[in-house]
């Protein structure tokens, strides 16, 4: 395990995890897998990722995450929160070292997001580690939001750490270009993003559509307006949101 970090004065582990590209060696078989493991309906599982968790020795992620592949593997399955997640990853360090093959599972595509605990991943073992992207609720969302991504700015809020770059982003590209956002449980749901949008500026009819657990048997897609989204800003835990911790944004660009 390397240097300590802070989230709040660096150095954030996304920004190692994307300082360099990745080298032809990272696709050896001895490298540690990042797994995207899609939305959590098994049917978007790719194919390479599906063999990646397959063939682990030991599987290392968040809880929530790795239950969505438990069935997929024999494999040891190593799981963490924020809490145990340092302590996690350096017992799964500790099994790759030994010779397992190890491969940690984020949620979605590890590049909406995944940055962060990826380079956490890095930090934590002496091997190459090779992503493999996966499915993502946001692209899903995309296509049923109709908003082409060549035509949309992308912003995660689901991170820890400064978020007034990304916030800023979202001001000044919405109404231009359709926004598609990953919210911030609990801080930063749909209805504190609308809210900010429109004290900035924006125009409160813009389209607004918050699409929870995609994929899911119990998915759901509330069609609103900024102005009627911005009713639900404030809350700060679960029972003050009426939305999901699974959550995609999308706002729509002017007609």
């Amino acid at each position: 395990m390397t240097e300590d970090y802070d989230l709040d004065s660096g150095p954030d582990p996304a920004a190692a995890a994307a300082a360099t590209p990745e080298s032809d060696a990272d696709a050896a078989d001895d490298t540690v897998r990042a797994v995207g493991i899609g939305p959590g309906n098994p049917d978007y599982l790719t194919r390479r990722a599906a063999r990646a968790v397959r063939e682990a020795d030991v599987v290392v992620g968040f809880e929530t995450v790795v239950d969505f592949v438990a069935d997929e593997t024999t494999a040891d399955l190593l799981t963490c929160g924020y809490a145990d997640e340092a302590a996690t990853l350096a017992a799964f360090a500790e099994r790759v070292a030994a010779g397992d093959r190890g491969t940690a599972v984020l949620m979605g595509d590890p590049n909406h997001s995944g940055y962060q605990f990826l380079g956490k991943v890095e930090r934590a073992v002496d091997t190459p580690v090779t992503v493999i992207p996966g499915v993502s609720s946001l692209q899903v969302a995309a296509s049923r939001a109709r908003t082409p991504m060549e035509d949309a700015a992308f912003v995660t809020l689901h991170k820890s750490g400064d978020l007034d770059p990304d916030r800023a982003r979202l001001v000044d590209a919405v109404g231009d270009r359709h926004l598609l956002v990953l919210p911030r449980p609990f801080d930063w749901m749909p209805g504190d993003i609308a809210d900010l949008l429109v004290e900035s500026g924006a125009d409160p009819t813009l389209d607004a559509l918050v699409f929870e657990r995609l994929t899911h048997p119990d998915e759901r897609v509330t069609r609103t307006t900024l102005d009627d989204l911005r009713v639900s800003a404030g809350g700060g835990d679960r029972e003050s949101t009426p939305y999901s911790d699974l959550s995609v944004l999308v706002v729509r660009a002017d007609p």
